[in-house]
C-alpha cells in the first residue's frame, strides 16, 4: 500500500512539473522593457524604438515632479508620480511612429513635452 502511495505522489509530481515546465503562450511573446526618463519638459529615450509584436514594458520616472505619459495609439494614460517608477505595458500590434505626451500639466512648457514611439516590422 506505502509503494502505491509513494508511485502516486510520483506521477502526480512529474505532471505538475512537466506543465510548469511548458511555456505559456504569454511566456513566449517577446518583452521588450525600456527606462524612460520625465523632467521639465522632455521624456528621454525620444524616440522610443521597439518592434512589431513586442510586448513593451516601459519604466517611466519622474524626475522633478508629478508629469503623465499619454500614448493614444495603444490607449495608455498614465500618471508619473515624482520619484516612483510608473510601468506602462502594452503590446505594439501595429507599425509606425505615434506621438506621447505629457498627460499633467507640468509648468510653461508642457505643450514641448512631446515623443515618439517608432514601432518598427
Amino acid at each position: 500500500m506505502a509503494q502505491l502511495l509513494l508511485t502516486v505522489v510520483i506521477i502526480l509530481w512529474m505532471d505538475v512539473f512537466a506543465q510548469n515546465a511548458q511555456p505559456s503562450a504569454a511566456g513566449t511573446q517577446q518583452v521588450h522593457e525600456v527606462a524612460v526618463t520625465a523632467k521639465k519638459y522632455e521624456f528621454s529615450p525620444d524616440p522610443i524604438r521597439v518592434k512589431k509584436g513586442e510586448h513593451v514594458k516601459l519604466v517611466i520616472t519622474a524626475l522633478d515632479h508629478d508629469h503623465g505619459f499619454k500614448l493614444d495609439a495603444f490607449g495608455v494614460n498614465q500618471t508619473i508620480k515624482k520619484g516612483v517608477p510608473a510601468t506602462v505595458e502594452f503590446t505594439a500590434d501595429k507599425t509606425g511612429t505615434f506621438p506621447f505626451r505629457c498627460s499633467v500639466f507640468c509648468g510653461l512648457g508642457h505643450a514641448k513635452m512631446k515623443g515618439n514611439l517608432v514601432v518598427e516590422e
